[in-house]
């Protein structure tokens, strides 16, 4: 599998006032750097397994990249492990939604496993809707939205400043239009955070998982489940979550079974 060779470090905040701020990070950025080039140098060279632990050093000082989680899904496929592989291009899917790599390696490590479930279809509205919304990351709309919004007032300062009517005319509307666009960009942030806040999922690490019809020991068993399979969460009772499958099948298993994307 191909690694992803660029950075992509996307938490941050803005754009705009990372260019402002960038003096301030440049140690830490050295480091990161560093131990991203070595990761994919270790990758290289089939060292796998020391190749995710560098991975995870940038993740553990709190860096979140889809580049990041793409490159250690793909050591982790190559370790055969598809359960974390997986877990990690889902990681990089959530930050990274249209990236075509990402979506393209999660259905090869799927066929890998030993559930092949069949999504319901989706609504062709609610799949507009959602294509629509997942059309860029979510922290580039947020760049996108402050950038408009910056050059929208700043038009409209010129208006107010300028004395040539038709100046005053373009600069009037060209800066209403681009505000709302910042606008349309701040929603599309917002409504793409929301759509993974509501759909909280994680992937199956267990071997082999009886799911039961009610949250309890003695619940009766309604179907197995296998490692590397993805899950929406729909309730949590103590130790216990309810689980639906992309066929709409649902059940009872313990926490300890899955590990949340």
């Amino acid at each position: 599998m191909k690694l992803k060779i660029k950075y992509n470090r996307l938490n941050r905040g803005l754009y705009l006032l990372l260019l402002l701020a960038m003096p301030l990070f440049c140690f830490g950025d050295t480091k990161i750097d560093a131990l991203f080039t070595k990761g994919n140098q270790l990758y290289a060279k089939g060292q796998y397994p020391q190749a995710v632990q560098a991975y995870q050093e940038i993740l553990n000082a709190g860096y979140q990249s889809a580049v990041v989680y793409y490159n250690t899904g793909n050591a982790y496929y190559k370790m055969d492990d598809m359960a974390s592989a997986i877990l990690y291009y889902e990681k990089a899917h959530k930050l990274a939604p249209n990236d075509e790599a990402t979506s393209i390696n999660i259905q090869l490590a799927n066929l890998k496993i030993a559930d092949k479930i069949e999504a319901q279809p989706e609504f062709f509205v609610n799949r507009w809707w959602h294509n629509f919304i997942l059309v860029l990351p979510a922290n580039k709309l947020a760049g996108l939205s402050t950038i408009f919004f910056i050059a929208g007032f700043g038009l409209l300062i010129w208006y107010l400043f300028t004395r040539s009517y038709l100046l005053k005319k373009a600069t009037f509307f060209t800066g209403v239009v681009v505000i709302l666009a910042g606008v349309i960009f701040s929603f599309m942030a917002n409504r793409q955070l929301n759509y993974f806040d509501g759909h909280h999922q994680a992937i199956v690490f267990s071997p082999s998982v009886i799911v039961k019809g009610s949250p309890d020991l003695n619940g009766k068993p309604l179907f197995v489940i296998h490692d590397g399979i993805k899950v929406s969460i729909t309730q949590t009772n103590q130790n216990w979550i309810e689980i639906q499958l992309p066929n709409g099948n649902s059940g009872w298993i313990t926490v300890d079974n899955v590990k949340d994307i």
